[in-house]
C-alpha cells in the first residue's frame, strides 16, 4: 500500500531525472566549441631580459623614497633577488611589486624588517584594533 504524497515524490524524482537525461543529451548532441586563442598562454607577456628587469628596477627605485634603503639587488633568469634592510615593514611588499612592474617573472624578497619597524607596525595594528572594537 502507498504512502501518502509519496506519488508526489516519485513524480517530481522521474521528472528530475529526465530533465538531467535530456540535458545531457542535448549537450552531446550540439557541444559549445572551446575558445579559440591565437597564442599559447605563456607567450602572453613578452619575456624581459635580465639587463632591462635589472635597468627599469633600478630606475624605478632611484626615483622612489626607498633608494634610501640601498638594497642590493640581482637578477638571474628573470628572478628578482631584494637584499637588505629597511624600517618600515610596507617597503618589503612596495619592492615586491616594483620588481614584478619591472619585467620580473618572480621575487626572492630577503629584505629583513628591523626590530624598531616590527615593533612600530605591531603597535598600530594593535592601536587599530582597540579602534575598531565595538563598544559592549
Amino acid at each position: 500500500m502507498p504512502v501518502p504524497g509519496q506519488h508526489k515524490v516519485m513524480t517530481r524524482f522521474l521528472l528530475l531525472t529526465a530533465l538531467v537525461v535530456w540535458a545531457s543529451l542535448a549537450q552531446a548532441a550540439n557541444p559549445i566549441p572551446a575558445a579559440k586563442t591565437s597564442a599559447p598562454a605563456t607567450a602572453a607577456a613578452p619575456r624581459v631580459s635580465d639587463a632591462e628587469i635589472d635597468r627599469t628596477l633600478r630606475a624605478k627605485l632611484a626615483k622612489s623614497k626607498l633608494a634610501a634603503n640601498k638594497f642590493q639587488i640581482h637578477v638571474q633568469g628573470g628572478i628578482v633577488t631584494i637584499e637588505g634592510k629597511a624600517n618600515i615593514v610596507q617597503h618589503k611588499g612596495i619592492m615586491t611589486r616594483m620588481a614584478k612592474a619591472a619585467g620580473a617573472r618572480a621575487v626572492n624578497n630577503r629584505i629583513e624588517i628591523s626590530e624598531a619597524g616590527k615593533a612600530k607596525a605591531a603597535a598600530k595594528l594593535r592601536k587599530a584594533a582597540v579602534v575598531t572594537k565595538p563598544a559592549s
